[in-house]
């Protein structure tokens, strides 16, 4: 766990300086589905690693649901 926290907080501090925000906005999703896979949320957050990806990826089908952006915001990977 603490191995996890430790690779995190370079990734938390990255994120608190992203703009603009990520909060599930319409224009992130490019193909309208609902969902967000990594082109598209590095459309608005280029350094998004697949390790964080994978991280809030917590279904683990390769896209983030509102669920899983609202869980990354509030973890503080995503800004707000």
């Amino acid at each position: 766990m603490n191995r996890v926290l430790t690779m995190i907080a370079p990734v938390v501090a990255v994120f608190a300086l992203a703009a603009p925000a990520v909060a599930q906005d319409a224009a992130i999703d490019i193909n309208g589905d609902g969902m967000y896979s990594l082109a598209e949320l590095r459309a608005v957050v280029p350094s998004i690693s697949e390790d964080t990806f994978s991280v809030l990826d917590a279904s683990g089908d390769g896209l983030l649901d509102a669920d899983e952006i609202a869980a990354g915001i509030a973890a503080g990977l995503l800004p707000s």
